[in-house]
């Protein structure tokens, strides 16, 4: 189904109605509305203005649609910043960041708690069963402009709270983080600062701890949100709307709270966002990358244990982007197909109209600014829509024949501690997922301790900390298990393990890393053997027991292969990631179909699509029935049938 997200406190009244029925006669079924109405529900502290919403609920429910209501939490009017600035969250120079766009707090302030399950409260009392009303949305786009960690007053105080939970003693806390190394032990809780403002780096030990502080500081808001709707609104679901390339929280630990997940996709915005080289960003510039909506469509589906909708669909040009060209004609119904065949129950686009007004208006919408007129993208929408309604209901997205073990920590630690500039692991993990697409083949991702039981391919890209569950799925896995450089280097208190990486896994692998090498761009170290290629980046140098499948210039192992698990001692380049991942599909038995670089295919049940995201035509299989296309697939154009 589709949606749309819609604020009737931009438009005078008079135009709901109209855009109620608009909205169903362009076949869109979900609308999401108030995530960032606080200030108008509420002017001032306790004089509650909710008339203008009760009658905005009552047109759209009277008008067939199926409402989301956001928690306001994101945008805390100014009359409460005011009143309690102990709510606003600080940067990691120790600035305060003040009133004036939003997501302006800090989760550590016990004000901000209490504020905010205080208007989560009565929001939820007033609405929660009104019969239109069919999910929440908790806040908006947590982590949105670097917003997860703060570094004022409040968070050192909920800083030294969270460490006195975690390690009791100061005694533990220098031996977890290992403060005899420069003089840095602390004689009690209250001597603890904030990991910012060092003279030089800060004990990476101390900074790990104070991401997964913030992180499940994230968590446990939400779950106090969570907890006030269930309570107030039964039988609704809840969502919240995640982000592409934010990994600053672990979302497995928030989608814990949740019924499913939603994210919000805005594939070409995301390519200045991703480090992408500029030939790459040239290339995709109008049409994104292939693989950069399907990894977060693949990842929230993991996220939301196979429930996601996307909350947010890019529908044309948006404003935020260091560039922001229009797509090409056929890219926002090649985006919708593309998240349905990943399984999405909804899309929903953002937004109705393109706003007026404030910091949005260069940012497209289904209708044109001020107007009741389609934009291109709107119609592109409606096209959907009625090849929705022509096509019937979609199978259940099946399992994948690819798992993919992706680590919120293993981003926070190599971050902190890169020891290459370039090594970034969203990047690797990403390359290792468009690899396996390239190859044809359907991506499941899976938290670290994830059952990966059934799968003929499990990939590990990097997973620097094993703890006890993660080896025990790994242990457990019954497919052929790829594991990237730097898995299992460090322990819970990042240390490096006493037995040197892989650490918990190096009787799995049979290898033992006692030397790295990190290599500036432009050095490359050449592998040959059943795969061929370049290493780049990272080299690790390994002591092996197992069997040696390719190796290094020098002779040393590079791919090691003990049973089922195979181990890739290095970052690969293009060829040697390609050449790995094929030889690892084929000994897991999988039917690959090899595609151009513009070409992807997936899997929703029986119904097989194709997405050209290139310049040039790509001939679909003879001999087969197409519910959506012909078999010269066009550039930007779509194209699906029934599996024989």
């Amino acid at each position: 189904m589709l949606g749309v997200c819609y604020y009737p406190e931009h438009w005078d009244e008079s135009r709901w109605e109209t855009d109620a029925r608009r909205m169903r006669e362009l076949g869109i079924t979900f609308v999401r509305i108030g995530e960032f109405a606080w200030s108008r529900l509420e002017p001032k502290r306790g004089e509650f203005q909710f008339e203008w919403l009760d009658r905005a609920m009552d047109v759209l429910a009277k008008a067939g649609l199926k409402i989301v209501l956001g928690t306001p939490t994101a945008t805390p009017p100014k009359w409460l910043v005011d009143e309690c600035p102990d709510i606003i969250p600080y940067d990691k120079d120790g600035n305060p960041r003040g009133f004036g766009s939003r997501r302006h707090y800090t989760f550590s302030s016990q004000t901000w708690w209490q504020e905010s399950a205080r208007i989560v409260e009565i929001v939820a009392k007033r609405y929660g069963k009104h019969p239109g009303l069919v999910g929440w949305q908790t806040d908006n786009e947590y982590g949105c402009h670097d917003t997860i960690r703060s570094w004022g007053p409040e968070d050192l105080k909920a800083f030294k709270q969270w460490l006195r939970l975690r390690y009791q003693t100061p005694d533990k806390l220098n031996e977890a983080w290992g403060s005899v190394f420069w003089s840095m032990e602390l004689g009690s809780f209250d001597e603890v600062a904030l990991p910012n403002l060092t003279v030089t780096e800060p004990n990476p030990a101390a900074r790990l701890d104070f991401w997964r502080f913030q992180s499940d500081q994230v968590a446990a808001y939400d779950k106090m949100q969570c907890d006030i709707i269930r309570k107030h609104s039964p039988d609704r679901w809840i969502t919240h709307n995640f982000m592409g390339f934010i990994l600053d929280f672990d979302h497995f630990k928030v989608a814990d709270n949740l019924d499913l997940a939603s994210w919000d996709s805005y594939p070409i915005g995301f390519v200045e966002k991703f480090p992408f080289s500029e030939a790459e960003r040239n290339r995709w510039a109008e049409t994104s990358h292939p693989d950069i909506a399907p990894f977060h469509h693949d990842l929230y589906r993991g996220v939301g244990r196979g429930r996601f909708w996307v909350m947010e669909q890019q529908p044309g040009p948006v404003n935020w982007a260091p560039w922001n060209p229009v797509p090409k004609p056929g890219m926002v119904r090649l985006w919708t197909w593309e998240a349905l065949a990943h399984g999405a129950e909804v899309v929903s686009y953002f937004r109705w109209r393109q706003a007026m007004f404030a910091q949005e208006q260069m940012h497209a919408g289904l209708n044109l600014a001020g107007l009741d007129e389609l934009s291109p993208g709107g119609l592109e929408a409606k096209q959907v829509a009625e090849e929705l309604a022509a096509l019937g209901s979609l199978p259940e997205t099946g399992k994948a024949q690819v798992a993919l073990v992706f680590d919120y920590q293993s981003y926070w630690t190599t971050n902190i501690q890169p020891q290459a500039k370039d090594f970034r692991y969203e990047e690797l993990c990403f390359r290792w997922y468009e690899a396996a697409r390239r190859l044809g083949l359907d991506v499941d991702f899976v938290r670290p301790g994830g059952s990966v039981e059934g799968y003929p391919l499990v990939l590990v890209p990097c997973m620097t900390e094993i703890d006890g569950p993660a080896q025990d799925a790994l242990d457990k896995a019954d497919g052929v298990v790829l594991i990237g450089a730097r898995s299992g280097s460090r322990d819970r208190n990042f240390k490096l393990p006493e037995n040197l990486p892989p650490g918990p896994i190096a009787e799995m692998t049979g290898n033992r890393v006692y030397q790295v090498s990190t290599l500036r761009p432009g050095v490359t170290h050449s592998v040959s053997g059943q795969v061929t290629g370049e290493g780049t980046r990272w080299r690790e140098y390994l002591q092996t027991s197992a069997e040696i499948v390719a190796t290094f210039d020098n002779g040393d192992a590079a791919l090691t292969r003990k049973g089922k698990v195979h181990y890739l001692a290095c970052w690969p380049d293009e060829a040697l990631l390609t050449a790995t991942m094929k030889l690892a599909a084929l000994e897991a038995c999988l039917a690959m179909t090899e595609v151009p670089d513009h070409i992807r295919l997936r899997r929703r049940g029986d119904i097989v699509f194709v997405f050209n995201y290139g310049s040039e035509d790509w001939e679909a299989p003879q001999g087969v029935d197409f519910l959506l296309g012909e078999r010269t697939v066009k550039p930007q154009a779509v194209a699906a049938w029934r599996a024989q």
